[in-house]
This record gives C-alpha cells, structure tokens and sequence, in this order.
C-alpha cells in the first residue's frame, strides 16, 4: 500500500531544502513555509486523477519554478497557491493579505477565470490571460511553463482523449513559448511529452531507434572527439567535449519537414563543445568560440558552407553558439555546436539571463501586438496571430539598401513587403529575391536581399492569408479582405494531412454537427485541439474510408539494374492489385531515381508496398509523400 503521507513530507522536506540552499533571507524562507501551509490545507480533500493527494502537484510545480528555472520566493510561493483560489474557497484578496501584493498578482494571473460566456473558447480566453500577464511580470508565464511541465509528466492518469487535448495544447502553445524564452530544456522535454501522447506508435518507434543507434555509435563518437579534446587541452582551453543524441521529437520534425525515412535523418547526435576560461586567455567569447572552430577544422573536414554563426546576431531568445559540420569517422557528417559555458547558462534560463538583449525587445513588441490585437477587438484570430508572429525561430534579410529586417522562419516576400509598410504590402505585384524574379509567395532564407515591385492600384489576393505567417501582413490582407468571409469546408477529411485507414487520427465535432478528421500530427488538428478541445471527438471509426482510395507518391533511389520498373509494376498492380498513376524515371552514373504515384486504401497498403520496395536488393533509399 502506497504511503501517501510519506510521500507528501519527502516532497514538501526537497522544496524546503532546494529553498535553502538557494540563499533565500530567513524572512523569504518564511514566507514560502507559510505558502506551504495554506496550499497543504486547502487541498487536503482532494486527490489527482491517479489517487495521489494534489498537494504534491503544487510541491511539484514549486520545485520546478525554483530549480529548473531557478526563480525567486515569491514566484515558488505563487506556484505552491497556484490553484488555491480555482479550487478551493479561498480568494485572492486572502492570498494578498497573508503574503503580500506580488504572491497575490501572480496567483491572480494564473487562476483561470470561470464565466458564463468566453470570447472565443475556455481555452482561449485562457492563453489570452496568460499573455497578458506580459503587461506586469513574465513570471507568471514561466509559472504557467512549470504548470503545464509537471502536467505533461503526469499525463498518463488521464483518459486518451484528455491527453490528445492538453498535448495538442502544449505542441501548439506552451512548448514554442518556451523555446521563444529561451527555455531549452523546457521546450524539448514538452515537444517529446506531446509527442509521446499525440502519436505513441511513432513516438516509440523514433526513441527505439535513437536508442539502438546511441548504442552502436558511441565507441566511434568517442574515438571521434578523442583528438579534439586533445588539441584543447594541449592550447590551454577548458572544455567539455560530449556527444548528445537529439530528441525524438527533433528528429521526427525533421523527417516530416524534408519528407525522409529514420535511416535517411543525418543527425542523429550533436557534439557540444563549451568553453568557460576565455578570460583567462585573454579573448573574448566570439574570439574564442572562432579559435576553437579553426582548431577543430584541421583535425576534421568541414562540410561546404556548413557554419552558422549565431555569435554577433543571435536569435530573439538570447541563444548564442556557432554551428558547423565535420565528416566523421563513420563517412557521415557531424554537427557541432561550440559555446560557451555562459551561453549555455543562457539556453538553460534563457529571458531570466541578459535581460538587456533581445528578449527584453521580443518582450515589448509582445506588449505592444498584444495592445493592438485588444483595441481591434480580435477574437478567432487571436492566437493564429500571435503564434505565428512570436513562435516560429528568426530570419533576418535585407533590403536593397543593407537595412536588415526581423522576420519568423517560414516568412513570405508578403511577410517582408507589410513589414516595410502596409502600403507596400497593399500594392506589392512580384518580389527580386538575391536579384531574380519571384512570386510574391516566395519564401525567404536568410541573409535574401529583397526588393518588392509594386503599382499604384492595390491587387491582393484572398489567397495571400495561405502564404503568410507575421501579424503585419495577415492584419493588412484581413483589413483589405473584411468584406470576403470564409467559406466553411464540406469535407469530412482533412484536405491538408489526408488521413486514412491505419492512421492515428483524431475528429472534432463542427457547429453543423460534422465530425472533421485529421492525422494526430496535422498543426490544424494540433491547432484545434488547443483551442476547441471540448469538440474532440472520443472515437473515429476509420474504416468506413477503405473503400476509398487516396493518391501516395514514392520516391525510389536503386542502382541501374535490368527490369526495375517492370518490378515496380509488377508489385503495384499484380501483387497488391493497387492502381499506378504517373511514372517517371532518370538515371545518372547508373543511379536511378523513380517517381510513381499509387492509389491506396489503408495504411497496410502503404506498409506493404514499402516492405516490398526494401526487399529489392538493389534499393537504397525510399521516401513517400501524401
């Protein structure tokens, strides 16, 4: 039999201790065993999901916002309050009067709000809250982070259903917030929580596999950084030299984003190398991260144009590191990152180190779109915008004079032509990206240098708000655009992730009564969830689908041997009896790339053919793409 009451002392005694180590006054140390005290007997009724007494969650959360983010006493005591006044009968006007204005402001952010009628939805109304918090301390949003931290880790006790909700909500909202702070460890540990329970099956079978590859690789990895550490030490640098695998959700970003297999993900691990005497040598961190780099590029080739420097111009969240790839041991590239002890400091506790850099400016441009978004009166854009002008990591390109402009990663020439100037956006006709003509839609890369050709009579396209991702520029579309409404979509399926029998899927229920399916993965769905989890649908039966059949394209890559297409034919029509669409192929130095298109039914049918494809033996690689 579990002893709760154990449990419970083993943990408040681990906060008391962290508390004071932590160099807290005794009047600090007080006030968080005060804290205690009222959240231990406000909550001793009531017990979590998995039969555990709910103190230890609040316990939980404290000791999360004072050791792995490192804040002061009274964030710890608002976090062990946090849901006092949501749960229990005590107010917020009592929190003040026992522990003072800033304990009480910052349990007053963090408690949801009950109403009769919300703007948008509950969830909503909630992220609004959250943001708006912004406006006083940006300590309530990393009590929020803690929060949602210790939820994901605990998720297991909920009902399939709840989990997809709060992991679509913390894949759409709470892990890019962190990653915008600078919160690294945050980030990824909820990308992987949200992960696990949004897609179990390619969740275990990624981590399987970085498992078993961290297994057979470390001998050469250690071989491999063996000379660097030798060569640093030998120039009087203290440095630690390690290899790291990647996480399981990084790696499946990837593979989604450049529509590659496991086996074709370059980067499994990342050598960090961290330097911390720089000083000492007389140089300072740029210098030493440059010496370094050059150092381990005569032990090592460098991959062309593979270093990223992100020293001078670091990213809004304060990340700072230099970036390159080496050829390894085992014939395949390796990525480093080199920084310094102190820059890594910052990726830990990211806006709560510098303050003074470009978190500081990313915090007032929040302040200031969030005033703009409250006097418009947005409601079901609200977070769209605020996602996609905050979330997504940066780019900086050029304008034809050198002037450089701040853009999220994903951006358009649209997204640069409204950051110019509405007008400029209004009247845009085609981009001249690194001097060539290009579709207004064009996605930028950064270091583009970018000229926008406009006339004098407006031309924006309703299609626009697809190929734009800042505030700016969907604010401008929308303003130009607000006599067109939406048109609702009549399909049942998902028209953007396609999903099938076979696939993880998750259905929301519409206002007309519809259900809208969609692979778990799909930012649409993930989208959804986070905002409307109320309308997830419990169950969806699939299989009413298999009669349907929905259009796979694969790519092949095998060396020139007689008879592969009629293979390929053959195993198509004849074996799986699924019907062949377009068929194209190129050899080079007898190479043969092979592109076919294939009409399935169920996810078994794509398992199958694949299976088949692989067994060829002369096949090396093979990706699909829905």
């Amino acid at each position: 039999m579990i002893d709760y009451d154990q449990m419970v002392a083993e943990a408040r005694d681990e906060l008391f201790a962290c508390v004071e180590t932590r160099g807290f006054s005794n009047a600090e140390i007080d006030l968080v065993h005060r804290s205690y005290a009222l959240a231990e007997e406000a909550h001793r009724p009531q017990r979590r999901k998995s039969g555990e007494p709910y103190i230890l969650h609040p316990i939980a959360v404290a000791m999360i916002v004072a050791n792995e983010i490192g804040l002061g006493a009274e964030p710890i005591c608002a976090a062990l309050l946090h849901d006092v006044v949501e749960d229990t009968d005590h107010t917020v006007k009592e929190i003040r009067e026992m522990f003072g204005d800033d304990v009480a402001t910052l349990v007053n952010v963090v408690t949801k709000k009950k109403k009769k009628h919300y703007e948008t939805s509950l969830q909503v109304d909630n992220y609004k809250q959250m943001l708006q918090s912004i406006h006083y301390d940006i300590r309530a949003l990393l009590i929020k982070l803690a929060d949602r931290l210790h939820n994901m880790r605990t998720l297991k006790s909920m009902l399939p259903h709840k989990q997809l909700k709060i992991a679509s909500e913390t894949d759409y909202f709470y892990a890019p917030l962190a990653n915008r702070l600078g919160l690294y460890q945050v980030k990824t540990e909820l990308e992987n929580l949200s992960f696990r329970y949004r897609q179990p099956n390619e969740y275990e079978e990624v981590k399987g596999y970085i498992t078993r590859y961290v297994e057979d690789h470390s001998a050469a990895a250690e071989a491999w950084m063996k000379p660097i550490r030798e060569v640093l030490a030998l120039r009087g640098i203290n440095a630690t030299v390690v290899c790291e695998p990647r996480s399981a959700y990084s790696i499946w970003a990837k593979m989604k984003e450049d529509s590659i297999s496991l086996s074709e993900v370059e980067h499994i691990r990342i050598v960090h190398i961290n330097y911390d005497n720089w000083r000492e040598l007389e140089m300072n961190e740029k210098e030493m991260a440059l010496f370094i780099y050059s150092l381990i590029t005569n032990i090592y080739s460098e991959k062309p144009s593979s270093m990223n420097s992100y020293l001078d111009v670091s990213k809004d969240n304060n990340y700072r590191s230099l970036h390159c790839k080496l050829m390894g041991n085992e014939g395949r590239w390796m990525e480093v990152h080199i920084a310094s002890t102190e820059m890594r400091e910052i990726s830990n506790h990211g806006c709560l180190v510098g303050r003074e850099r470009n978190v500081e400016r990313w915090i007032d441009n929040f302040r200031r779109v969030l005033k703009e978004l409250a006097e418009q009166g947005k409601g079901g854009g609200f977070m769209e915008d605020i996602r996609s002008t905050f979330y997504e990591d940066d780019i900086y390109v050029f304008t034809p004079k050198g002037k450089m402009v701040i853009l999220p990663k994903g951006a358009t020439a649209i997204d640069f032509a409204f950051e110019i100037h509405n007008k400029v956006g209004e009247q845009m006709k085609f981009a001249i990206i690194n001097d060539k003509l290009c579709s207004v839609k064009t996605k930028l890369q950064k270091g583009d240098r970018v000229r926008i050709g406009t006339d004098d009579s407006p031309s924006i396209d309703k299609s626009w708000l697809d190929h734009v991702i800042t505030y700016k520029a969907r604010a401008g579309i929308r303003r130009y655009l607000n006599r067109h409404p939406d048109k609702v979509d009549d399909l049942v399926l998902c028209p953007d992730c396609k999903p099938i029998s076979g696939d993880e899927v998750i259905g929301f229920r519409l206002p007309d009564g519809r259900i809208e399916v969609h692979q778990c993965h799909c930012r649409k769905a993930i989208e959804m969830a986070a905002q409307a989890g109320d309308s997830i649908e419990k169950e969806v039966d699939m299989r009413e689908f298999e009669q349907m059949s929905f259009p796979v394209r694969f790519h092949v890559e095998s060396v020139n041997k007689d008879q592969l297409l009629l293979t390929i034919v053959s195993l198509v029509s004849e074996k799986l009896k699924l019907s062949l669409g377009n068929l194209h192929s190129t050899i080079e130095d007898d190479i043969v790339s092979t592109d076919f298109e294939v009409f399935v039914h169920s996810h078994n049918d794509i398992s199958q053919l694949k299976d088949a494809l692989t067994a060829l033996p002369h096949v090396y690689g093979l990706r699909t793409q829905f």
